[in-house]
Formats: C-alpha cells, structure tokens, sequence
C-alpha cells in the first residue's frame, strides 16, 4: 500500500513540473528538469515533435548516493543504427515541411535526445522533452520552452513502459517504432503509447508456427533480462502450449553482462541436445554471448533471431560470424525511402561542426579522432572531416534494410497526419464536447491522442497505416536468412514471410530450397528432438521426469495398432481382426479348424480312408471264403458285422475333419459312440462264445443253448441300444455345437466343436471303456485255449492295444489346443480301429489267402 501511495505521489509531482512548466506567467519563475548526460537536437517550429534514440549505447554509472550532480558525465558507445533512425525522423520532418498538400500552413520542429540505452536516462530525456531543455528559464523566455505534445520513442519496450506510465497520465501520446513488447498491448495502462512495430504477440506466433512446420520439437530459448525478452518468452511458451514442442532450457542474459553468468548459460547450450535455439533479446545482449559462444565453439547450433537483432551485423565481429550463419531471422517489414541515402550522406563535422552526435558518429564510422588537441600518442588516428562517408559509412549509410528505419518514417508520418485531420476539423462538427474542433496552434496531448487512434493514410511508399484499437498496427514479418561467403560478408535473404492478416494456417510462407541452414547441415533441415518419432507399430512413452518431448518407442501389444508416426497409443483391433506381425494395421483373424486342406488334415483323411479300405477289402475276402472252415469255425456272421462296424469306426473320423457345424459337430461323438460299441460288442460276443464253446464241451455242460446265433444277436443289439440311448440323452439334454475360441494371445479363431454335456461325453466314452475291460478280460482269460480254434489270444492283443490308446488319449486331449484337439481325437480312433483290424483279422487273412492248405477242416480239428 505504501508504494502504491508512493508511486501516486510521484507522478503528482512529475506532473506539477509538467504543467508548470506549460504555464507562463509574468514575473513567473520555471524551475525545470537539469540537463541529463547526453546531448539533443532541436529544430524550430509551429509544432515540436519529440523523439527518444539510444544514439548511445553505454549510459553513465549513476551516483546511488545522490549527494551531488554528477559532472562531465556522457554516455559512450555509439550505435549507428540507432542514429539511422534519429536522421531518418529529421528527414521525415523535412520531407513533410516540403510537402504543399500534407500540413500546408504548419513547419513541423523536432526535439530529438539520446536515451542511452537505459532506463534512467531515457526516462530523464523525456521528462526534458516535456518539461523544456534549459536549466532555468524566467520571466517572458518561459514561453520559449519547446512544447512537445508527441514523442516518437523509445527504441527499447522495457523503457517505453517507464516513460509511457509517467507520461501516460498525462496524456501525452508516445509512438514506438520499436519497442515491440506485448505487454505494451494493454490499451488500460498504456492508453496513451502507440506503436508502428508489430507486437511480440505474433511474433512469437510466427516463432511457434516455424518450429512446428520444421518438426523442431526440442529447443533452447536465450532470453534478455529485461520486459522485451521475459514477455517474449512467456509468449512463446503460451503458444507452445500443447503444440508438442518442448523447451529444455531458458537462459536469461544478465544486464550486467557478467561473464560467469555468461559462461555459464553458453555451456548450457553447448551441453544441451537442443539443436535449434531461439533468442528473445535485445542486439547488444546477444554481442556478449556470441562473444562467448566462440570461446567455447559452439558451432551445431541453429539460431532463430527475433527482430531486434535478424539484421544488426554490425554488432558482430568478424570471428562471430561463422557461428551465425544459417541463422534464420524474423524482421520488420523493409521498405525503400527515397532521398534518404542522400540525406545521410549530408552527414560532414565541417559543414555541420556545431550539430550534436555528429563529432562521434564520424569517429566511429571512420576510427579515428577529431579531438583539437589530438596528439600522436592518441590510440586512433586523427580525422581529416573529408572522409567519404558513402565509401566507408558501411550500417549507417546503408539503406538496403530499412526495417526500424521505416517505423520512423511511419511514426512521423501518423503525427503528420494526426495534425492534418486536426486542421481539417470543423467547427460545430468536432470530436470533443459541443463539436470542438482543437486548437491546433496550441495543440493539447490529449486531442492529439484522439486523432492519433483516428488516422487512416497511405506513406509515400505506398503502404496503408492505421492503427488498431490498442494502438498496434497489422503485423507482417520478413523472415531472413543469414547466409555468409567465402570472404566471411553476410548477404541477408528473404526466404519466406509471415502475415498474420492471411489468417490462421496461412499465414507463414517459407522457402526451404532458399535456405541455408546453421550448425553444420548447410542444405539439410536440422534435426532437433529429443526423441527420435515412433514408426508406426509403435507408441510414445513418455520417459519419467522428462518433458513429453522426450520418450520412448513402446511396440503396441498383440492385437493392437498405430499407423501413424509418434502415436501416443496403440488403437485396438475389431472384434475379429487381429494386429499383423509389424503393427502397423488389422488383418482379420485367421481362422482355423482342421481341414482337408491342412497337411495333418490330409494324412488323417489318408489314413481313415486306407483304414475302411482295407476293412472293406478283408470284409470282401471273408464274404467270398465264407464256406471254407476258417471263416465258418470263427463266427462268420459276427465277423461280417465287426468289419462292418470297422468300417464305420474308420470312415467316422472324415466327420471330425471340416468346418465345424451343429449338423457334424453333433454326428462326430455319437457315430463314433455307436459304431465303437458296435465293434467292441461284436468282439465281446465272439470273446464269449469262444470261451463258452470250450467249456461246453465238458461232461454235463449245457451252456452253447444260451448263446447261440440269436442271443448272440440279442446282446449286441442290447449294448448298442445302451450307447444309443446315452447319445439320444446327450443330444436332447446338452448337445455338442460348434464354438470359437481364441488363440495364440488371440490372433486366431479356433473353430470347434464343444462337448457340450461333459456328462454325456464321458458317459459314452466311459461304457466303450467299461465293454473294452470286460472284452479284455475275458479274452484274457480264454487265451490257453487250443489254437487253432482260438482268437481270444488276438482279441487280448487287440483290446491291449484299444485300452492303451484311449488311456493316453485323455491327458493328450485335454493339453492339446486348437485344431489338434480333434486330431488327438481322430488318431485315437484310427489307433484303435487299426488295432482291432490287425490284431484279429491279419491271422485270419494270413491264412485264406497265403496260406490256403491250412484252411481245411481237418486242420481245423487236428487239436
């Protein structure tokens, strides 16, 4: 609160001084601001115009102790540039005056001072401007005192804000040509402070739109300590904001140029993997890193230069150079003034002995003395006042970049057009209560602000100048490219331009072929990330206390896509797609079931179809020795029926081959239930009827009745209607149905078909097991019957083998997957039913047909 009371208090009294000094009175006394360090020029006329350069670039040390004033005090360094611009408003003015249309009846006069390139001395220059140049002016001279109700100024925004929120409540109107900070966009506090630069605002939005469209997306940023770089940065960081870009650094350049500071923020750049780095300071800001930067030779770096300095060479020396080149730039928009090479060539110590800035100005452009008492012990030599100024005047003779210059020249210009509207008024038709028109032979600040909002002209250039309604104008930038020759010159390109009136997307244009690019690449685009992008497969992962900038490739999991480069994650695939082996796209699912097509498939096919073909053939060869006594003494009819049951076991497997569907899914268990039971039946029943018939022949055995031909027939047909009914209750209750499945981490569909009721599945198996036990068994137990009328001995043989089979087909079922499930199944089934068909027919078959001398009853009876 109390520096709030305080700042309110000072400006009152800035303002006391003002208006006293504006105020003559007879006998009156004017106490007005003391001369300040550097010097002014001044010209006479109905209308004074102030204008703030920093001629000078190095101010005076200023006493903190505020116990005298300081002597002989002057400020150092001068900046030919700057006094460019100076001689440019005096030029404007002069063009102005000669012009019979523009201001016809009013000489415009300036009251141009050096600020110093300080705050203090730039706000010291224009409370002089405002206030009177003389020490003391009394009585009737009071009236002398140069009135300026304009400035044209400052060069520097952190400046601009001091002397815009002192005068500012004044009213006194400020036109900047080159303090570009946004924050001076605040019509509130700086209603009064116009400018002809384009705001930093979209400035930095063409910095942002550059590094995007260059994939730049890992850089440094280099800022001044002053409001011109910390606003540009947060602007810049404002428009980065969810673009993708990050910064790795911010470094911030010292006022007081300290070299441990300095060393410190150029071995974070040389350090840092940022390739591109952007520059928010002011001309003499960047000299003193780039004087450093050689020191450390820091040479693979692309620089981006704001404004302030894309075109200021001269601050550079010679051994700079090379590390700037490829630098890319953004700058005002260049114009060509005419006469204004001439004028500037006018500059002469002899004709002009008694102008300020001169004497040093010409020391600077040509090195040398114009001191009186010049000695030979002098460092330089001493000036002759002849020199060509247009041979070796170098940045300030050349106006091949009027970029600053040309805001000048459009400053003035507003003023003149401000001052014209102001005479064009009419009285009962003006802006101001009751139609006032202004006075305009005593202008006031405040009606000269008014009319400054108001003007809409066109320079002689031929650009259209207004202001907007916080005093800006419509920004446009050239965006240069440093490009430096064998002889070390530096020749500034135009490679593109940023517009911001072309609208959103259209606004940057740049020529890639044109550039030639910094850090070593020359005609290669630099490459800038932190990362390098994700192919399309892959994802972003952001790496644990990094920026987002920095990540690494994540290949996206099984069933999951990107196809784009640098995708933050990985799409997941349709229901029935699956993700190919690169990532990269969806293809659909391969389905699989055991097929005719399938390798296995065929084999298992070959092999069902030898199998009933072979069953078929040995059923053919018993039909046709059906008489002879082997095929009558082993059961002809219970044969005939087992080849045939055979023959089903066999060709049933062709079921468990295909596309599953209800239809066969339901077929393939009971076909194979009832035709095995079938089989097994029928050997159960010659298993009995062997043993039986043995023990029949025995003293008073009677047992053949209950099993002859009929009975035989009875118990076959009652353990099939067993299965039958199992299977019927099976496909009623909980049938088995085709089913899909996922496979291998889900990149298949396996088609099959479920059990359905478990029950019902191990039911059936379960009673062919149980009539394969009691088969076996029996068979076991008739096995030293005589031989030539036994098969127990091969049926043993075949039921050893069945059991074995399906014993090791319960562990192999359930672990195998997919497709090889129904394969175990199917094997199973073959395995078996070639058991059975070897193991008692082979015997058989050795004899009718190889063997037919045996086949003979005798033979049959010789045991």
């Amino acid at each position: 609160m109390c520096k709030v009371m305080g700042l309110i208090i000072w400006l009152w009294l800035v303002g006391f001084i003002v208006e006293i000094a504006r105020v003559c009175g007879a006998g009156l006394s004017c106490g007005l601001q003391g001369r300040y360090f550097s010097e002014s020029l001044y010209k006479e006329g109905d209308v004074i115009i102030g204008g703030l350069f920093p001629v000078h670039n190095e101010a005076p040390a200023p006493d903190h102790a505020f116990t005298e004033i300081q002597q002989d005090a002057h400020c150092q360094g001068v900046d030919l540039r700057s006094y460019r611009w100076l001689k440019a408003m005096t030029f404007t003015v002069e063009e102005i005056n000669q012009d019979p249309v523009l201001l016809p009846n009013i000489t415009l006069g300036y009251l141009v001072a050096d600020t110093c390139l300080a705050e203090g001395t730039t706000l010291s220059a224009a409370l002089a401007l405002v206030t009177g140049q003389e020490e003391t002016v009394s009585g009737s001279e009071c009236n002398r005192a140069p009135m300026v109700p304009v400035i044209v100024g400052d060069a520097r925004s952190s400046a601009s804000i001091v002397v815009a929120d002192t005068l500012g409540v004044f009213d006194i109107p400020m036109v900047s040509y080159f303090a570009s900070c946004a924050c001076l966009s605040d019509s509130h506090r700086f209603h009064s402070f116009l400018r002809t630069v384009p705001s930093d605002a979209f400035q930095a939005k063409a910095i942002a739109r550059l590094l995007r469209l260059l994939d730049w997306t890992w850089v440094g940023v280099v800022a001044g300590d002053d409001e011109y770089g910390k606003s540009g940065v947060q602007l810049l960081l404002k428009e980065l904001e969810h673009t993708g870009i990050c910064i790795d650094y911010l470094e911030l350049i010292p006022k007081s140029h300290s070299q441990s500071r300095i060393r410190q923020t150029v071995e974070r750049i040389r350090s840092s993997t940022a390739r591109v780095v952007v520059t928010f300071a002011i001309a003499p800001d960047i000299e003193v890193l780039f004087k450093e930067v050689v020191v450390q030779n820091v040479t693979n770096r692309q620089w981006i230069a704001t404004e302030a300095w894309s075109t200021s060479i001269q601050f550079f020396d010679q051994a700079s150079i090379p590390f700037l080149a490829g630098t890319l730039g953004f700058a005002l928009r260049r114009a060509d003034i005419q006469g204004l090479g001439a004028y500037l060539a006018q500059l002469s110590p002899v004709k002009q002995p008694n102008e300020p800035f001169v004497k040093d100005v010409w020391e600077e452009i040509f090195g040398c003395s114009l001191a009186q008492d010049w000695q030979p012990s002098f460092k330089r030599p001493k000036c002759t006042g002849s020199e060509n100024v247009e041979k070796h005047g170098h940045i300030y003779i050349d106006v091949s970049q009027l970029r600053v210059t040309y805001n000048v020249y459009k400053a003035v210009y507003a003023i003149a057009n401000a001052i014209h509207n102001m005479m064009a008024c009419q009285p009962g038709r003006g802006p101001f209560k009751d139609g006032e028109c202004p006075d305009v032979t005593q202008i006031k600040p405040r009606e000269l602000l008014y009319y400054l909002h108001a003007v809409n002209f066109t320079t002689p250039v031929g650009e259209l100048v207004y202001f907007e309604d916080n005093g800006e104008p419509s920004a446009s930038y050239d965006i240069m490219n440093w490009h430096v020759d064998e002889s070390g010159a530096v020749h500034f390109i135009q490679v593109g331009q940023f517009d911001a009136a072309k609208g959103p997307g259209q606004e940057l244009n740049i020529n890639l072929e044109k550039v030639v690019w910094g850090g070593g690449w020359a005609d290669k685009v630099p490459v800038s990330v932190c990362s390098a992008s994700c192919l399309p497969g892959t994802r972003k992962a952001v790496q644990k206390g990094k920026p987002v900038c920095c990540f690494d490739c994540l290949s996206c999991a099984a069933g999951e896509v990107s196809n784009l480069t640098d995708s933050t994650e990985c799409m997941r695939c349709p229901e029935r797609f699956w993700s190919n082996t690169e990532r990269t796209r969806c293809i659909p699912k391969v389905v699989e079931f055991l097929s005719l097509q399938d390798t296995m498939g065929i084999v298992l096919t070959v092999l069902s179809v030898t199998g009933a073909t072979l069953t078929t053939t040995v059923l053919a060869a018993f039909f046709h020795h059906r008489d002879t006594p082997l095929v009558r003494a082993n059961n002809s009819e219970l044969s005939f029926l087992l080849l045939v049951s055979l023959t089903l076991c066999f060709l049933c497997a062709l079921v468990f081959i295909g596309r599953p569907a209800p239809w066969n899914c339901m077929l393939r268990h009971t076909l194979f239930g009832v035709s095995f039971v079938i089989c097994i039946a029928c050997v159960l029943s010659k298993t009995v009827v062997v043993l039986v018939a043995f023990r029949a022949n025995l003293p008073g055995s009677n047992l053949m009745q209950y099993f002859g031909p009929i009975q035989q027939r009875a118990g076959i047909f009652l353990c099939t209607m067993v299965q039958i009914v199992i299977c019927m209750l099976w496909l009623l209750m909980a049938p088995p149905l085709p089913t899909e499945s996922a496979g291998e981490l889900g990149a298949r569909v396996i088609l099959q078909c479920t059990v359905g009721s478990v029950v019902g599945f191990v039911l059936v198996l379960g009673y062919i097991g149980l009539l394969a036990v009691v088969c076996f068994l029996l068979a076991f137990f008739a096995r030293k019957l005589p031989d030539n009328f036994n098969e127990a001995k091969f049926i043993t043989f075949s039921m050893l083998i069945f059991c074995a089979v399906w014993i090791a087909f319960v562990p192999a079922y359930v672990s195998s997957p997919g497709k090889y499930t129904v394969a175990v199944e199917i094997f199973a089934i073959l395995a078996s039913s070639y058991g059975l068909l070897l193991c008692i027919f082979t015997p058989k078959c050795y004899i009718i047909l190889l063997k037919p001398e045996k086949n003979t009853k005798k033979n049959m009876m010789s045991r």
